[in-house]
């Protein structure tokens, strides 16, 4: 199996088995963002410790298989990383999107590492682009407690 196929099979698996979906009771943030071009639906659910560690993180929401799959990673990346850490992650994914950066390993398993890399092929299709990056928008929202909802076309 190649590389590429490795990563369609990681992104269809996320989509049709999402990780970390439904509420986290125990959210102390959370965040909603909503794609009105495909009609994708987020709600992210974050519980930051005393320490700014994501102890737990879920989504619930619907969407397209991109979209699922996308949320279903992040919630696996994000989950035990400190709020810095998870900034900086979501960082790098906009600038592995958008501008094809690849991604270093640095802080991040060879497990999340690939996970995270599967979602870079997104960026060849513009089209798609926000339904892969409209959870992370969100949980960047719902690390500032922001309560206005993400709209994707008033992103970038």
């Amino acid at each position: 199996m190649d590389l590429t196929e490795l990563y369609q099979d990681l992104i269809l698996d996320h989509g049709k088995k999402p990780r970390n979906f439904g509420i986290c009771p125990s959210s102390n943030h959370d965040a909603k963002g909503h794609n009105p071009l495909c009609g994708d639906n987020i709600h992210v659910y974050l519980n930051l410790d005393n320490d700014h560690k994501v102890k737990d993180i879920s989504f619930e929401g619907s969407g397209c298989a991109i979209s699922v799959a996308s949320s279903s990673i992040m919630t696996e990346i994000v989950k035990g990383k400190t709020e810095k850490q998870a900034r900086e992650l979501l960082d790098s994914f906009f600038k592995m999107i958008k501008e094809g950066q690849e991604i270093k390993r640095a802080g991040l398993t060879e497990d999340e590492h690939i996970k995270f890399s599967s979602l870079a092929g997104v960026g060849r299709f513009p089209m798609r682009v926000k339904c892969a990056t409209l959870c992370w928008h969100t949980l960047r929202a719902a690390f500032d407690n922001d309560k206005q909802p993400i709209n994707s076309e008033k992103i970038d």
